[in-house]
Parts: C-alpha cells; sequence; structure tokens
C-alpha cells in the first residue's frame, strides 16, 4: 500500500496535476473482488490480500474517488476504449498468462455482475477431476491451460524423467521452468514441450469455443502473457471454435489479439474512472 500511495502521488506531482481537478482513481486488482464496497476479497493469487478495503485506504490518502475493478474486467474495458475492440458492441476479453481471467462488454457496456464478479473464465470447471486449482477448485480452464499449468506440466515430465530439452533449457531447475521457457523448447523442436503446448491450447480453444456458444460475441480478444505465441496460441483456439461452437456463431465471431500489451491494466483502471465519471 506504501507504495502504492507513493507512486500516486509521483504521478500527480510529476503532471503538475491538482488533485481536484481529477475526477477519480480507477484500480485494477486480481478478483475475486467486491467491486462495489471496493474490497479485494481474496485472490488466489495474491496470498495475504484478503478484505482488503482498497478504494476507502486510496480515498483516505488522496480525497479522491477510487473505483475499483477486477483486472480482468478492468483491462477488457481498456481494450474497448482504447484498443482491439473500439467500436464494437459485444465483446469477450480472454487474458492467458500466470492466470487465466476475462471480461465481458454487452452492448458497449461492461457486464459485471451481482458483486462484481463475472466473467472469472479461468474458473470454469472443464475436468471435474483435474488438477488442483488455486482457486480451490479441481479441472479449472486456469488449471489445465495457463501458464502456471504449462510449467506445472513440465515439471511433472521432467520428475518421470521424460527426456526434454525443457530441462536442458532450464539448467536443471525446475523453479525455473516457465511457460515462455517451455514455449522456446516448442520452437526448438522438442516434442514434450509441443505436446505439453497441444494439451494446454486445446483446453484454451474449449473454454473460448464455450464462451462463444454462451455469449455469441462479435469478437473476441485474447491477450496476456501467452498471446505472445501468436499462431502457436490463436490456430488452435479458432479451430476449437469452428470444431465445437454452433455455427452461426463461430461464423460471427472475430478472434483479434489485444493490441495494448503490457500498458493494458493502466489503460484499463483509466477506462473505469472514465466510464464511471462519465
Amino acid at each position: 500500500m506504501r507504495r502504492l500511495f507513493e507512486v500516486t502521488a509521483q504521478l500527480l506531482a510529476a503532471r503538475d496535476v491538482e488533485p481536484s481537478t481529477v475526477c477519480a482513481i480507477g484500480v485494477a486488482a486480481p478478483g475475486p473482488i467486491d467491486a462495489r464496497s471496493g474490497v479485494v476479497t481474496a485472490p488466489p493469487n495474491l496470498p495475504g490480500w484478503e478484505n482488503v478495503p482498497l478504494a476507502k485506504l486510496i480515498h483516505e490518502e488522496f480525497g479522491l474517488t477510487a473505483y475499483l475493478e477486477n483486472d480482468a474486467n478492468a483491462a477488457a474495458l481498456g481494450e474497448h476504449r482504447f484498443g482491439s475492440g473500439r467500436g464494437c458492441r459485444h465483446m469477450v476479453y480472454v487474458t492467458a498468462s500466470t492466470g487465466i481471467g476475462g471480461g465481458f462488454i454487452f452492448d458497449g457496456r461492461l457486464y459485471t455482475g451481482a458483486t462484481g464478479g463475472a466473467a472469472e473464465v479461468g474458473h470454469m470447471t472443464l475436468v471435474p477431476d483435474g488438477p488442483l486449482c488455486g482457486c480451490g477448485n479441481r479441472g479449472c480452464l486456469e488449471a489445465l491451460a495457463s501458464g502456471s499449468a504449462i510449467a506445472r506440466e513440465a515439471r511433472r515430465h521432467i520428475e518421470r524423467g521424460v527426456p526434454t530439452l525443457i530441462a536442458e533449457l532450464a539448467g536443471g531447475d525446475p523453479g525455473r521452468i516457465t511457460a515462455k521457457l517451455v514455449a522456446e523448447a516448442a520452437d526448438q523442436g522438442d516434442r514434450e514441450a509441443n505436446a505439453i503446448l497441444d494439451l494446454a491450447m486445446g483446453y484454451l480453444g474449449v473454454g473460448v469455443a464455450n464462451l462463444v456458444n454462451l455469449l455469441n460475441p462479435e469478437l473476441m480478444v485474447i491477450g496476456g502473457g501467452l498471446a505472445k505465441m501468436g499462431d502457436r496460441l490463436f490456430d488452435p483456439v479458432r479451430r476449437a471454435i469452428d470444431l465445437r461452437a454452433f455455427p452461426s456463431a463461430a461464423q460471427a465471431v472475430e478472434l483479434r489479439p489485444a493490441q495494448l500489451g503490457d500498458d493494458v491494466g493502466l489503460l484499463g483502471a483509466a477506462a473505469v474512472a472514465i466510464s464511471r465519471c462519465s
């Protein structure tokens, strides 16, 4: 919190911004959150952040209204306002990185659900008895297709003694294995690395096809670190949509990579503030 306050104060000072001219501060945080009360409840990827009244603390520090939003929802809003989704009415955003999240834009507006917890797409159950997820459930999309899931599967292969370039690239240290490293091994033709990615991207495709059937969007935007793999991700996802979604929905949806890159959280938080002030 101290670092957050310091950086915000530095930003205001660097731009010579009078706090009285700021309509609001937008905040993007990992879910689950209670957006209406501005509380970070219990995000599995932020241990120790339980029931933190983040919006209230920021308001007390700066005297400005603070609006809290799930980081994936904020990213969806950012991509819709500033990135790949400009001009579309019905958009689904999926971020595939360490975890998997999402955001829904319906009729040009962010849909957040009854408590602000909508679009936790990473926690759709795909395999009821599958691997344990950080949320406590089993077989979630995040536990099957995220960067963490890819790294976990690679470590499992190495522990079983399966010959793979992944171990060499990691210098024999399983703790250094990441999805990026697995992708590097796959690019060099490693059979096991390619099999791991094929499995993960297959599951991601199933999850996205489910969303296409459920929501019938005109645009599906995928961002996050795994999207940097390009066709290695987008080709199997497109195939899954064509294979598993209803033909009318599959034909109606366009699949695009996100445009905002590493700035998506920042621009998303700004979009949250702008949308709430307008």
